[in-house]
């Protein structure tokens, strides 16, 4: 049960981003998956390999970045679509809240180690975007090879 329903729920906070971001209509379901897939990829590094969310963000973005590629190529439509609204479930919106407000209430200790780790959240999912695109550019050109020589 748990899930099926992160299943649902990063979907459909995929695809009311997509709604707010002013996606066309056609897309809606697309990256409301987009986004599905790449939170499940985190949860199961998350909670099924017990790995840190670093790296769980990590190959999550990853995960994000490759399907993003896949559909844009698929849908025939810019990657970027897919990967903003895609990358929403993966924010750490809720641990940057708790870094801002240890940094109002003085707790310097805290606010600094939890922002810390707000940049290297934010640092793991744009290296995995970052990646994805570069296996992607490289997966494409090896494919144009391949034809050239046939």
């Amino acid at each position: 049960m748990f899930w099926i329903l992160n299943f649902i729920f990063s979907f459909l906070a995929s695809l009311f981003f997509c709604v707010i971001f002013d996606a066309p209509r056609k897309l809606y379901l697309s990256c409301g998956f987009v986004g599905a897939c790449g939170w499940m990829v985190y949860t199961l590094f998350y909670n099924g390999l017990e790995a840190h969310t670093i790296y769980s963000s990590f190959f999550g973005s990853l995960a994000l970045g490759l399907l993003s590629h896949y559909m844009a190529r698929y849908k025939k439509e810019p990657a970027i679509i897919f990967m903003v609204t895609g990358i929403i479930p993966l924010v750490p919106g809720g641990l940057a809240y708790d870094a801002t407000k240890s940094l109002v209430l003085l707790h310097f200790n805290k606010a600094i180690n939890t922002m810390l780790e707000v940049t290297l959240i934010a640092g793991a999912i744009a290296l995995g975007l970052l990646f994805a695109d570069q296996i992607s550019k490289i997966i494409i050109s090896g494919f144009a090879i391949t034809r050239k020589k046939l």
